[in-house]
């Protein structure tokens, strides 16, 4: 699977590509900072106006708003260049698959799902790695970036239950985030949603290539069939009451998590400590450091599906190198 970066043919793909995605990324946080500092500003305006008719002209209110025009324009248009260049990046990991597979693929067409392996699991594979990759990486960089303007907006405001400290606000993030996380990673772990996932692949595996012979051999059906779509539906719904189960707990999150950020301000929003501004300022990093370290969390139905498609893809070589030792070894 990882023969792209090793391979000296897709050096400068799988190399040069790498930096120019974490580059174009990294200019996107950028910008999503100077956009948080825009909403500090135009709050500040908005309360400013509000409270005192004529006390901004016409003129600073569209410019403000001409200021966030460009910010999101530049952000957009970072986000379409970084897409299209992912989507031939990994296009080309997955070519670089496939030339392996071709290559042994008198030896892998004996194993059981090769087709579906070589041809299914490498689209699958590239496309989970095209939103789950980029997003990983992106989320981290929002966490470096924001958590210390979040400390500094935070300085000298009261946070519910941590009081003055300065730390506060962020070690409230940190527990909120990462509690609810590993939660959740917990509760996927008993369900065993990634073996379901891997389970319910081998059987529709299995059911598609019986409809292949199928297609050429009148005794295969309808008996054989119909046996294999039993199992093919016992596991799907296997996985939709477990998914149920998860989805519960996960969801019921989610939705508390909303009110998080207003929680921990509530003192210092009922106290008057912070103009609306600052509020919107902190709410919105709060947000992005929150929602960074719940990376795992909100991804957690796209992690279990490449833990599935690794696990298939790792076995399908695994295999593919046993047949070459025996060959060897005759």
């Amino acid at each position: 699977m990882f023969r792209f970066f090793t391979d000296k043919n897709w050096f400068l793909w799988s190399w040069l590509g790498s930096f120019i995605i974490l580059s174009s990324l990294w200019i996107q946080v950028k910008i999503d900072v100077k956009i948080n500092e825009w909403f500090g500003q135009f709050y500040d305006m908005i309360q400013k106006a509000l409270g005192a008719p004529n006390s901004i002209t016409i003129e600073e209110y569209w410019s403000s708003l001409l200021s966030f025009i460009i910010l999101a324009a530049m952000y957009v248009g970072v986000a379409v260049v970084v897409s299209f260049f992912t989507s031939h990046y990994l296009f080309r990991w997955r070519t670089a698959m496939v030339e392996w597979y071709h290559s042994v693929y008198d030896k892998a067409r004996k194993i059981e799902g090769a087709a579906q392996r070589v041809q299914e699991d490498t689209i699958k594979f590239s496309r989970i790695m095209e939103s789950l990759g980029t997003s990983l990486i992106e989320a981290l960089m929002i966490l470096v970036e924001f958590m210390p303007i979040l400390f500094g907006l935070s300085v000298g405001i009261p946070i519910f239950f941590f009081g003055d400290w300065d730390y506060g606000l962020i070690v409230g993030a940190l527990i909120w985030s990462v509690g609810g996380t590993i939660f959740l990673i917990l509760l996927g772990l008993i369900l065993r949603l990634v073996g379901v996932e891997y389970d319910l692949q081998k059987k529709e595996a299995a059911y598609r290539k019986i409809l292949v012979i199928a297609e050429d051999d009148g005794s295969i059906r309808p008996k054989t069939i119909e046996e294999l779509f039993d199992g093919v539906r016992n596991i799907h719904f296997l996985s939709y009451i477990r998914y149920l189960y998860f989805n519960i707990g996960r969801i019921a999150y989610l939705q508390a998590n909303v009110l998080s950020a207003y929680v921990f301000l509530a003192p210092a929003i009922v106290a008057g400590a912070v103009t609306l501004g600052v509020m919107q300022q902190i709410i919105r990093a709060f947000g992005r450091v929150e929602g960074s370290m719940q990376y795992i969390l909100k991804a957690w139905p796209t992690i279990i599906e490449l833990a599935s498609v690794y696990k298939r893809l790792r076995e399908f070589e695994s295999k593919i190198i046993d047949e070459e030792l025996i060959d060897k070894k005759a």
